[in-house]
């Protein structure tokens, strides 16, 4: 059973999404929050009963604590309970907090507006352990990138455990920075796609990466692939 925690300050939007997840026979929502700050609060609560959200879907723009910030709280490092996984839910697919809330761990963003269907694909998606990045997103959150490095000229940064990659790894891990996935990637290297699947295990492994949300970003911040590569 996935358990899903929702944040919206519109109780309307709230109360539609509950319907829907709670018609499903392999999902449960387990609470409801109007702002970041009482999204919080609320995951705590569920946390101490056992009842941890698997997933929680989280609006950006909300009053008291916004979703950038409840989503950064959420998967903090120092959190000591297991962290959900996060869906940012936005109006706009343009929004200048997904990238930023990508950045902070969330594994993918999901529009208000989007079919029944591919908000309950989203939810068992991510529930899983995969992302939602299209590869449309993956070529926005590149441009985005760019942007903000030619802005403020900021230099790239080498994570330590690049180093700790073996070439093969390295190059799967630029393939998934592209938006491949693992059956694309596998026909490219000429490998069966299990083998690929155990690469990028072993790869966020050595990055301690939660998904290819994260893989995707530290790729690009850390100089490993360039938009023009």
């Amino acid at each position: 059973m996935i358990r899903v925690l929702l944040v919206d300050d519109q109780e309307m939007v709230r109360e539609g999404f509950a319907a829907l997840l709670g018609a499903q026979p392999d999902i449960r929502v387990v609470g409801a929050a109007g702002d970041g700050a009482a999204a919080l609060r609320l995951h705590g609560e569920l946390t101490a009963t056992g009842e941890a959200p698997d997933v929680v879907l989280m609006d950006v723009r909300m009053p008291v604590l916004d979703g950038l910030e409840a989503t950064r709280a959420l998967l903090a490092p120092s959190r000591p309970d297991g962290a959900p996984r996060v869906i940012v839910l936005t109006t706009f697919d343009l929004d200048d907090y997904v990238y930023d809330a990508l950045r902070a761990g969330a594994s993918g963003f999901l529009l208000k507006h989007a079919p029944a269907a591919e908000l309950l694909h989203a939810v068992r998606v991510v529930a899983a352990g995969d992302a939602l990045l299209a590869p449309t997103v993956t070529r926005r959150l590149i441009a985005d990138f760019v942007a903000a490095r030619s802005a403020h000229e900021r230099p790239a940064v080498r994570p330590a455990q690049l180093d700790t990659l073996t070439g093969r790894e390295a190059e799967v891990l630029s393939l998934v920075a592209r938006g491949l996935s693992n059956a694309e990637i596998a026909a490219h290297l000429y490998v069966a796609e299990q083998t690929v699947k155990t690469h990028v295990s072993r790869i966020f492994t050595k990055l301690e990466l939660r998904d290819r949300a994260q893989a995707v970003v530290l790729a690009y911040e850390s100089g490993l692939v360039t938009p023009d590569s």
